[in-house]
């Protein structure tokens, strides 16, 4: 079992923690067996939320093409609505959203431990976009916004959770929001049913 236990970073964002839901997302996570080894309550700086976020090309205009695809798929014009079409400054601009929205507000910084924890906290989260968020899932559950609504009025989405989406993802955010000595260790009596 030792080989499949994965630690991944859950962001509880200024829109779930201003909503009241916090503690229903993470009995969701407690519930299915994950361990929380890490937890803090803390008021993300600028410059804590851009080193958060990866700041390759890729990723900047992987954000940006994510954006022009659903500015086709609602057949808007992203010159007229952005000013530009360039997947990387559209990327940029939406990183630069993401960043104001984490610094917004209080944020619940926590690491899940257990079988498998990336993907499938992933899975619970739900689409990124809530609006697509399967029923069931966070998003899903609590969200309905859109992409196309957040940019009409230059704000990201809110979307209420974040959770890394890969083992070097979460690798790195991890050591962005916790020091080795916040981390914890125990078992919890699940432990010997559920694996």
């Amino acid at each position: 079992m030792e080989n499949y236990v994965e630690r991944t970073l859950v962001l509880i964002k200024p829109d779930a923690v201003r909503r009241g839901i916090t503690s229903k997302i993470l009995s969701m996570f407690e519930e299915v067996g994950f361990k929380i080894i890490a937890m803090k309550m803390t008021q993300a700086s600028r410059e804590l939320a851009e080193r958060h976020y990866p700041n390759t090309v890729e990723w900047i205009e992987g954000m940006g093409n994510k954006t022009l695809k659903l500015y086709q798929e609602y057949k808007k014009d992203p010159m007229k609505e952005l000013g530009t079409d360039s997947p990387r400054e559209i990327g940029e601009k939406v990183k630069g959203w993401n960043i104001d929205y984490l610094v917004s507000g209080p944020i619940v910084a926590c690491i899940l431990e257990g079988v498998h924890a990336i993907d499938v906290v992933r899975k619970m989260c739900g689409n990124t976009m809530p609006r697509y968020a399967e029923p069931g899932t966070i998003r899903g559950s609590f969200s309905s916004t859109s992409a196309i609504v957040a940019n009409a009025n230059r704000r990201a989405v809110k979307n209420l959770i974040h959770a890394s989406s890969n083992e070097t993802e979460a690798e790195h955010e991890i050591a962005c929001w916790f020091l080795p000595n916040e981390v914890t260790s125990y078992s919890i009596t699940d432990e010997v049913e559920l694996f």
